[in-house]
Parts: C-alpha cells; structure tokens; sequence
C-alpha cells in the first residue's frame, strides 16, 4: 500500500491501544519506540508509578500526544494519550469518598468517550483488598451503566485484573484462588458484560490462549504461560464500529519490558462524528 493510501485508510479508522507499562520513567524508552512505530489515536497507559509533576509529559507531548494524567507516588496511576485535543477530563470513579488511589480517567476525544482503569489486583484473598476489589468493580458498573444510558460510542480500556474464562489462562488450575480468577470476580466482570459492554477481543476471535500478561518469573514470558487481563470493552454504539482488536506480543519480548504487553482496538470512524456530550458525572 502507498503512503497516501495508507493514510486514507488511517484517516477512516480510530486506533485505540491500552497497555500497562509496569512503571512509565522505568519503561519509557519501550514506550516511545511502540508509540512511534505504531501511532495509536488514542493510547491508554496504567500503572505509571509517578507523581503527576514526574510524569515524562513533554517526551509524550514531542510524539504529538496530548495527554491527561492522574499519578501517585510508586503505585497505580493511569493516562489517556490522544492525537485529537482531549475535552473534558474526569479523574476518579464517582461516589468513591475518601478513595485516592490513582486507577481511572475518563476524557472525552472527538465522538468517543474513553474511559482508562487499573482496577484492583485484589490478592491476598484472604485480606481487605478482595473486597476492595469487589467493592470497585461495583462502582465501576455503576458508572458503565451511566455511560451506556448516555447513548453514545464509549470504550473503556485497561487492565481489568480479570481473567474472565479459562480459555484467557495457561493453567486455570493453577489461578483457581487466585482474586484475578475467582467466581466471584468472573461474575463482577460478566455483569459488566451483561448490562450491555462487548469484550472487543472476544467479539473478532474465540482463540484460546491469547495472553497479555506474563510473569517476571519461572521463564513465563518463554514458556507463553499468559493470562489475559487487559480488555477494551465497547458500548453498542462503539461495537458498531468495531472494525478489529489484536494484542502486540513484540514489547513483551524487548529488553526491560513490562510483564504485560499492548492490546489494540480498531474502529470505524462515523459518519459526520461531532462532539458527543459526556454522560453525568459526579465526582465525589
């Protein structure tokens, strides 16, 4: 294909990447060589282990990103990276009093509201973090459910810390206790599911054993014992437009890469898209 017909073809597709790149500062050279190379519209980014003021803004800014963030210091963390201007920028889930942990960003670019989450890992199961997992992912539900009553293309990408089926694991056996693939989180996320959000992966493949996160340890990444944990889950208005998703395997095997590796979403741009007003939204 010529460049010009490369860009046409661009100029009617929107891309949309999530992938959490396990410390932004640490892992930043990966990022700009991806970001370059490949040149998502729109790139959501977790846990980037920094404060705001220590986010890498300008080297994201040179790629031609506009970018919203919201850090904390060595945990969590999360950014919407947009070719288009961002308009309105909602940090933090609504009615989630005294809960500052930095895990969701929504912005409105052009039609599309997107949405950017770390949820909870939720291990120990055996400790408070389960039911904060549990509890955050009902007040995630309650804000999705917003967003479809809002009727317009949304999509919200990120690291879920789900595995939903035992297809999106090496050994499910092995994860059975684990809080990334309990019954109870599977449910929260097929609820999610059921209200009416499409998993954009499983909607273009039933595969198994297609992975966006290995392990540090026990020769994982050689041996591909994976798990998918890392979704984009569309609206309705936005499934119409699905046009592919992929997850990029080659970050994961670089020098210094993170543990997960990007997954990609493709859609249709619509027809005359104009600014879509943001479904209501009390931040608490």
């Amino acid at each position: 294909m010529a460049a010009a017909d490369a860009d046409d073809a661009d100029a009617g597709t929107v891309t949309l990447a999530t992938w959490n790149v396990n410390s932004i500062r640490a892992r930043l050279p990966n990022v700009v060589e991806w970001l370059t190379a490949n040149r998502p519209d729109i790139a959501c980014l977790q846990e980037l282990k920094c404060e705001e003021e220590k986010l890498p803004r300008s080297e994201l800014e040179d790629l031609g990103y506009n970018v919203a963030a919201i850090g904390q210091k060595s945990y969590n963390g999360v950014a919407i990276l947009s070719k288009e201007p961002l308009g309105e920028v909602r940090p933090g889930l609504p009615d989630a009093p005294g809960d500052d942990q930095a895990r969701y960003l929504e912005a409105e670019v052009g039609p599309l509201t997107v949405v950017c989450l770390y949820a909870p890992n939720g291990n120990p199961v055996e400790s408070d973090k389960f039911p904060y997992k549990l509890a955050w992912m009902e007040r995630l539900g309650v804000r999705m459910e917003e967003l479809l009553a809002a009727d317009q293309p949304a999509v919200v990408l990120g690291d879920f810390n789900v595995i939903p089926e035992p297809e999106d694991c090496h050994d499910p056996k092995a994860w059975a206790e684990d809080a990334l693939f309990r019954l109870e989180t599977r449910r929260a996320y097929r609820r999610l599911l059921y209200s009416g959000w499409t998993d954009a992966l499983r909607a273009t493949t039933s595969r198994a054993g297609i992975y966006t996160f290995w392990d540090y340890q026990a020769g994982a990444w050689q041996h591909d014992n994976g798990i998918r944990i890392d979704h984009a889950l569309l609206s309705p208005q936005a499934t119409d437009l699905l046009a592919g998703c992929t997850v990029d395997r080659v970050p994961r095997g670089k020098p210094k890469a993170s543990d997960h590796t990007p997954l990609v979403v493709t859609l249709r741009r619509p027809d005359g898209a104009g600014a879509v007003g943001p479904a209501a939204y009390s931040a608490a």
